[in-house]
């Protein structure tokens, strides 16, 4: 598949504001069935270590993250052994405060900030805080892997979910068998905290309020998990925390086919709930990263920083739009 500059537009509009996100001229991705199919774009750099790097990294902010960030920092500290690094992922909605206090360098997040947010930061800063898209998402909507459903609409969606639909049961999506149909389709999801919780609200759900009977989880692994052990559940969360015994399921857009979530869909737009996965940065558009944070970001627009999106089952970025953050961090 190529990755063409309106397919980029597409995810681009359909996960931020107009404007906010330049287009690149040409790449060519490979065309994966999934996530374990996908290869990083071979025009991505290799990273080299520099000289003279040291010091301590905290990341505060997006679960969704916090494992590509824990990998990021291992791979970080096998070329820079004396740097001391540390990740917290309780919620994107925790980078925007910790990176104004100054208690982190990263703040990683799975929905862009809000006004209210960038403009707190601009207001003790005189600047915004520099956005840097690392990785693509596939938001997925799970049941358990028993379940026989295998798609559901966004109008489906939101009304089990949201509080513009009534409470349902099974088979009032469609399931057939007598020993699910009658059952109340339980609802997992994520904590206000979470970038996921504001993002699916928005996307999935338009914007209406969630069920008081939505059981809020601390992180998306409990979100999986909790599917994972309840036949009668459903819950939304990054593709990244797929296992084997849950199902993401097909989304259908009003009349269209269902689609998987995948690269390809992904980059293409036909999948609704694509997503760039943010890290945010305090950096003064006058002055430069210095090099520990400098070296940390190259790392991460790298082919060794990209296969760490592919390891935690999230998809890289092609080499094009890597070079666009790396200019937009000044590197």
């Amino acid at each position: 598949m190529r990755l063409t500059r309106r397919s980029l537009f597409v995810l681009a509009m359909a996960t931020f504001t107009a404007g906010a996100v330049a287009q690149p001229e040409k790449a060519a991705p490979t065309k994966p069935a999934g996530p374990q199919a996908v290869k990083v774009d071979p025009k991505l750099p290799e990273y080299t270590p520099a000289q003279g790097v040291s010091g301590a990294i905290k990341s505060i902010g997006s679960d969704t993250l916090n494992n590509v960030m824990a990998h990021w920092g291992d791979e970080f500290k096998r070329s820079y052994p004396s740097v001391r690094v540390e990740v917290e992922g309780k919620g994107s909605g925790t980078a925007p405060p910790a990176l104004l206090e100054g208690q982190c360098q990263f703040g990683p997040m799975s929905r862009p900030m809000k006004a209210s947010e960038v403009d707190a930061f601009k207001k003790k800063f005189g600047y915004e805080p520099l956005q840097l898209r690392t990785g693509i998402d596939t938001l997925a909507i799970f049941v358990n892997k028993d379940n026989p459903i295998e798609e559901i609409s966004l109008e489906q969606a939101k009304k089990v979910f949201s509080v513009a639909g009534p409470a349902m049961t099974w088979g009032n999506l469609g399931v057939k068998d007598t020993k699910l149909a009658g059952q109340p389709v339980i609802l997992y999801g994520r904590n206000s905290a979470s970038g996921t919780y504001g993002y699916f609200k928005e996307h999935a759900l338009g914007g209406a309020d969630y069920k008081a009977s939505v059981k809020e989880q601390p992180g998306s692994s409990a979100v999986v998990q909790a599917v994972a052990t309840d036949p009668a559940s459903i819950g939304y969360s990054g593709i990244g925390y797929k296992t084997a015994d849950v199902k993401m399921l097909k989304i259908r857009t009003g009349a269209g086919p269902a689609v998987e979530g995948n690269y390809e869909t992904a980059l293409s737009g036909e999948y609704p709930l694509a997503r760039f996965l943010l890290v945010y940065v305090n950096k003064n558009p006058n002055e430069s990263l210095e090099p520990l944070r400098g070296e940390f970001v190259k790392m991460i627009f790298s082919k060794v920083g990209q296969e760490a999106m592919i390891k935690d089952g999230y998809f890289p970025l092609p080499a094009s739009i890597a070079a666009q953050e790396v200019k937009k961090a000044g590197l």
